[in-house]
């Protein structure tokens, strides 16, 4: 049980890692924060396609990845 629960903390890892790393920024800096705010409160919403899919991966990972930790935490 141990060892299913360490190989799916580490495929979740793996997932997790690239589902971030793949996903792009949300502002240029500094420059972005003083004149990009209005268009991320007021701009066009990302509800379909690529981003939407890694923004669901990245929270299954991260949901799976805290579970599974604790359960190993527990079993130990």
């Amino acid at each position: 049980m141990k060892t299913f629960l360490m190989i799916v903390l580490a495929v979740a890892s793996i997932v997790l890692i690239a589902s971030i790393l793949l996903q792009s920024g949300n502002s240029a800096g500094l420059s972005g924060s003083i004149g990009g705010g209005a268009e991320q409160l007021f701009g066009k919403k990302k509800s379909k396609g690529y981003e939407a899919i890694l923004n669901k991966i990245t929270t299954v990972a991260a949901v799976c990845f805290i579970v599974v930790s604790l359960a190993l935490v527990t079993i130990e």
